[in-house]
């Protein structure tokens, strides 16, 4: 495996993947801003979390690189759309589990439960990230491929 690759090949995927979030989101197809997300687990000023939240992102992209290259030198191949199938694999997983269990741990998100007395400033993600618009899986759908394509494509076995 292309080991001394990961990391670069992890950054252009995650940046790859973010950049298909955010457009996404400028264009009004998802209110989800995984940035601001992230970094409101560490402060509340929204300016600050999003700094904070992009590189958050970018360590988790890197760590879920890392995990990529060894499935894929665990399959003994590295191809397009082997690493499409991985980030199906990464969406679901998202979308199914770790965004609707994140208001149990995160401290500014409200859970679905949460009634009107509430200071949560984030309103939670629910299934599939359908709080934050209908178009949001998606749009996690192709920002994941795109994500898992950009490595399977890069990395090499070897």
């Amino acid at each position: 495996m292309d080991w001394s690759g990961w990391a670069l090949f992890g950054l252009l995927a995650t940046t790859a993947l973010t950049a298909v979030m955010i457009t996404a989101q400028l264009a009004g197809l998802t209110r989800l801003d995984l940035p601001l997300v992230l970094g409101t687990l560490l402060t509340e000023d929204p300016d600050r979390a999003r700094v904070a939240g992009f590189f958050i992102h970018l360590f988790v992209g890197q760590a879920f690189a890392l995990g990529y290259a060894a499935a894929f030198a665990q399959l003994g191949r590295a191809t397009w759309w082997l690493g499409a199938l991985l980030g199906m694999l990464h969406v679901a997983i998202a979308l199914l589990a770790i965004l609707p269990l994140l208001p149990g741990v995160h401290p500014r998100m409200a859970s679905e439960r949460a009634g009107p007395a509430s200071t949560a400033v984030l309103e939670p993600p629910g299934l599939l990230a359908l709080n934050y618009g209908i178009q949001t899986p998606a749009v996690a759908i192709i920002a994941h491929l795109v994500y898992g394509t950009v490595l399977g494509v890069l990395l090499e076995v070897s």
